[in-house]
């Protein structure tokens, strides 16, 4: 059995190869997909086979994929774009006749409304089109993207966001997302089938505050503003206008209650609970020093 991951150098795409490395799956039986050969030439080092390929140039998934193979595609970066990006990848993958096809989504799959679920809505219809044998990985916020900004967060002692006191997000960090992608891609029974993973206890922002100045020994407030003060502020940070509405969006649909489902099915799949918002939060103010 041969593994495919897509997407290998990125923050998900790493932990996923080293999670399947960690569940004995011999280095020679995974290819790495990668944009660029220098940033893979350690997990080449490891054994891992590399394939040098572009979302952008679906020629260079000639030879990529071989029948029998099991594949993650990791959804690429690049809002509005993904969709004829992604289907190069099915495209080929099709063709080559895998026996499993996987793919990272969006939480809540077609009942998420923001505009952000286009891409993905899009690619899970491509897949099912193209009859392949699939497993869809719906995964909720990673807890990093609220962590990653932890030095900042203390350093002007509010966490500001246009969510309010009662809106929850059930967010795990990268790593138990990819301990789910390496059970499905290393176990059977998975096809056909649909995960929605999420953390198993939703949090509030004013939770996330209050955690961070406990583990600081700072004052650190949650700030909600209004969504325009918000987007005037991500925009004059430098994110473009479309981009910062994506985001404002983003903390309407936590508003809502669109991110705050907790069916089980990541700690389900990985075997144990999910890692606490508290814990990655430890995690990542360790690194600052």
């Amino acid at each position: 059995m041969n593994i495919v991951v897509t997407g290998a150098t990125g923050q998900l795409g790493r932990l996923v190869i080293a999670d399947l490395l960690a569940r004995g799956v011999p280095a020679e039986g995974i290819t790495a997909i990668v944009r660029d050969a220098g940033k893979g030439a350690d997990l080449a080092a490891l054994g891992v086979r590399p394939h040098v390929a572009d979302y952008d140039r679906p020629e260079t998934f000639d030879g990529a994929f071989a029948a029998g193979d099991r594949v993650l595609l990791i959804s690429g970066s690049e809002p509005g774009r993904r969709g004829p990006q992604h289907k190069a990848v099915i495209d080929a993958a099709a063709a080559a006749g895998v026996a499993q096809f996987a793919y990272t989504g969006v939480f809540g799959g077609p009942n998420a409304w923001i505009a952000l679920a286009a891409d993905h809505h899009v690619t899970e219809e491509a897949i099912l089109s193209s009859g392949l044998p699939h497993t869809f990985l719906r995964n909720n916020w990673y807890s990093e993207m609220y962590t990653g900004d932890l030095a900042g967060i203390v350093a002007r002692g509010a966490v500001a966001n246009a969510i309010g006191p009662d809106g929850l997000v059930a967010t795990a960090p990268r790593k138990d997302f990819a301990a789910a992608a390496a059970a499905v891609l290393t176990g059977d029974g998975h096809l056909g089938k649909a995960y929605e993973l999420s953390g198993d206890r939703a949090w509030a922002f004013g939770e996330f505050a209050a955690e961070v100045s406990r583990q600081t020994g700072k004052p650190v407030a949650h700030v909600t503003l209004p969504p325009a003060e918000l987007k005037a502020v991500l925009v004059g940070a430098g994110l473009p206008d479309a981009l910062a509405d994506i985001f404002v969006e983003i903390d309407d649909a936590i508003n809502k209650g669109l991110l705050a489902a907790t069916p089980g099915d990541l700690s389900t799949l990985i075997g144990r609970p999910t890692t606490p918002i508290a814990e990655t939060i430890a995690t990542d103010l360790a690194k600052l020093g």
